[in-house]
């Protein structure tokens, strides 16, 4: 199969947007009152990053200029000089998006943690709490796998229901590494 064709390819994983299991407008004012500083957490594959960037045009709404910022495992710390640039750049109404706040050490997030506060907000994620508050945590089921299966495959997914709870299992909750083994799956099914 072509990777284009590959039902599960990048494209239409990412297209897949976070389910709140509440109500935007309330995890919003939840926000307010942690001061706009705070923290989703929860383990890996699990909505972190989907929930933070579904958040920014909310933020944008409500009249704040969100400024995202990313660290990861292949990415673990910023170039030199880069955060002096970004934080003289921050305006009143910036709001900073930190994906993978935990890639800082102590210290340097200390450093980081006292020059954000220049900023309107910031609002990061983190495998852990205690960074700042948390706001939300982020989890999975196997039924919320399933779910995200039927939205990319449509009247196609049943066939694949009886595998989810293994898939599920195998990835440990991480649904990002779930569907990556469906991609691989499609990927080998007519090679």
């Amino acid at each position: 199969m072509r990777a284009r064709d590959n039902p599960f390819r990048s494209e239409r994983v990412l297209s897949l947007r976070y389910r709140l299991g509440g109500n935007w407008d309330a995890l919003m004012a939840r926000f307010g009152r942690l001061g706009r500083r705070a923290a989703i957490v929860g383990p890996h594959g699990s909505g972190k990053t989907t929930l933070l960037e579904d958040l920014a045009p909310r933020f944008r709404e409500a009249g704040f200029t969100p400024r995202p910022l990313r660290l990861d495992t292949e990415t673990p710390c910023f170039e030199t000089g880069f955060l002096d640039r970004f934080f003289a750049s921050l305006g009143p109404r910036d709001l900073l998006l930190f994906d993978g706040a935990e890639q800082l050490g102590a210290l340097a997030w200390r450093r980081f943690e006292r020059r954000a506060r220049a900023a309107a907000g910031l609002l990061v994620t983190t495998h852990r709490p205690g960074r700042l508050p948390t706001l939300i945590e982020t989890s999975t089921t196997p039924e919320l796998l399933e779910t995200l299966v039927a939205q990319i495959l449509g009247d196609a997914a049943p066939e694949l229901r009886p595998i989810m709870p293994a898939l599920f299992e195998r990835h440990g909750g991480n649904l990002r590494e779930a569907l990556r083994e469906l991609y691989d799956r499609y990927a080998g099914a007519d090679a």
